[in-house]
């Protein structure tokens, strides 16, 4: 005898597919029905129903009692060989399912299963439409600009531009069997979650002076605020923003008024460390330790070393001003460092020199075992340096017209020099008969000698003759190391005069001057030396 535990499954509905009346068969996959029910002539598979298709009339009705022998049927009535029709009763409707199954009348219906009707739901900027298929109302729905079909959610997108919902509303009438409207909206904002209701308006101004107004979709409003002045639409936080003033202010105010919406004001907190601490801005500033202080003067660092280490880590011990210097544990400091990368977003240079500073207090001044704090790191960026071509150094030298930036320049190329090792140059260090360079006690504490070319060397005889200088070889009006900022500022001008535009600065002729080396040859380890 047959199994025919696969029918305790099987549905049958009577339904409307593309202005033709189906039976609507459903069953788990058996080999044996399948091949049985596609004898049935005009039975089609329906990709959109997900179901087989058998045309209805009183022909086909006797061929699916012979398919399924043990289903219960007699709910159909034994019509005549005409084509059958749907009711039109409306306790019998098309959105009504004729269903014939041997199963427990509590069981959930599949999707398959349920009501045939046009469900609209109103998202925002977009209706979802979900109907069965029916060409004429595909015809109608593509008749809205932008309107889509979502193949992975199986219903359609149409944009809530003014007028659509009325249009499809009109249009689908008494065939809708729900609609349903977003009335709230859930936001977040500086760490604050909110769900804003369909009358409410959240009123942000910002630090930077400006509005930022989250509201549920509200056609009108959103029109209104795209008339003021220098609106904007931030796609991805779904909020609008708008200057900050006293009368847009009022103007936002009104707006509410008029269509009857709660306006929730607030002004946004000031994001913390955002700016770096200093001593104008805060109370009770506390400067760097005299004991970090002479420790670095005792171990001989640098002037700008001393400087550095000493503003970075005043800025530490600022960031925790109520506690006590020698108390702040390896949490703290690992917080910190992570609030330079992740709030004050510096540089990776100044975030290893705040990590120094802080390691040699500790370390250093107060004797402490030497540790490595983990942080992690930005990935830092390969960038290449900017090169002058050596036609722009010479149109550079020829727009300067002043001898003593003319030197100054012409050293720095030629020899290759940073520029606070050109300030700190002395008359001695020039070596005319060897052509060499001293430069003393540069960066790390290292001596070395670099080149000094004929063309320079004609230019520095001229300058000296002419300029007097006595111990360093440039000197200020009173005879005070030569400024750095000015020797910047000449070179911005001599860059215009020459119609350079390489976003290049003084340290550039650094660069040029290792690039153009290595371009005649000259071996890649003895240019390093130089």
């Amino acid at each position: 005898m047959r199994n025919y535990h696969h029918l305790m499954n099987l549905h049958i509905t009577l339904i409307n597919h593309q202005q033709n009346t189906f039976f609507k068969v459903v069953f788990p996959y058996h080999r044996h029905y399948m091949d049985a029910i596609k004898a049935i002539p005009g039975t089609q598979w329906s990709a959109s129903q997900r179901a087989w298709l058998v045309p209805a009339n009183a022909n086909t009705l006797a061929q699916l009692k012979s398919c399924f022998p043990t289903a219960p049927l007699e709910s159909f009535p034994n019509w005549n060989d005409s084509p059958i029709s749907l009711p039109t009763s409306p306790k019998t409707s098309s959105d009504q399912n004729l269903q014939v199954a041997n199963q427990p009348h509590n069981l959930q219906q599949t999707p398959s299963s349920q009501a045939e009707g046009v469900h609209i739901q109103v998202l925002g900027r977009r209706i979802i439409l979900k109907l069965p298929k029916n060409q004429t109302d595909v015809q109608f729905i593509l008749k809205f600009r932008y309107a889509r079909w979502e193949k992975q959610n199986f219903h359609w997108v149409i944009p809530n531009y003014p007028g659509n919902l009325e249009l499809i509303k009109a249009y689908f009438k008494t065939r809708i069997v729900g609609l349903e409207e977003e009335t709230t909206l859930k936001v977040e904002h500086q760490s604050k979650q909110r769900v804003i209701k369909k009358h409410e308006v959240w009123v942000i101004k910002t630090n930077t002076s400006r509005l930022k107004l989250l509201f549920a979709y509200h056609r009108e409003l959103a029109t209104a605020i795209r008339m003021l002045p220098y609106w904007a639409w931030d796609a991805k936080n779904k909020w609008y923003s708008i200057p900050y003033t006293e009368e847009i202010f009022e103007k936002v105010k009104s707006l509410c008024t008029t269509y009857q919406l709660t306006m929730l004001y607030e002004e946004e907190e000031a994001s913390k460390g955002s700016s770096k601490k200093n001593p104008a801005s805060t109370v009770n500033y506390r400067p760097c330790p005299t004991a970090m202080i002479d420790k670095m003067v005792e171990l001989r660092y640098s002037e700008n070393t001393i400087i550095t280490y000493k503003n970075a880590f005043s800025e530490f011990i600022n960031h925790y001003h109520k506690h006590d210097i020698d108390s702040l544990d390896e949490r703290k400091i690992i917080e910190y460092l992570r609030y330079l990368v992740t709030e004050r977003q510096v540089s990776i240079s100044y975030q290893n020199q705040a990590i120094n500073a802080i390691k040699f207090y500790y370390e250093r001044t107060l004797g402490g075992q030497r540790k490595v704090y983990l942080i992690e790191r930005p990935l830092e960026e390969k960038k290449l340096p900017i090169v002058l071509s050596t036609s722009e150094i010479s149109a550079l030298m020829k727009a300067t017209t002043n001898l003593k930036h003319q030197a100054i320049l012409m050293v720095i190329y030629s020899a290759g020099l940073r520029i606070s090792e050109a300030i700190n140059l002395q008359i001695t260090d020039i070596d005319s008969k060897r052509n060499q360079i001293r430069i003393s006690q540069s960066k790390g504490r290292k001596d070395r000698y670099t080149l000094l070319a004929t063309k320079t060397l004609e230019v520095l005889r001229a300058y000296v003759k002419e300029y007097q200088p006595k111990t360093r070889l440039f000197e200020g009006q009173n005879g005070e190391p030569y400024s750095a900022r000015s020797i910047q500022a000449f070179f911005k001008e001599a860059l215009k005069r020459a119609g350079i535009t390489k976003q290049a600065t003084v340290h550039t002729l650094r660069h040029s001057f290792a690039t153009h080396l290595l371009e005649n040859g000259t071996d890649l380890r003895y240019i390093q030396q130089l």
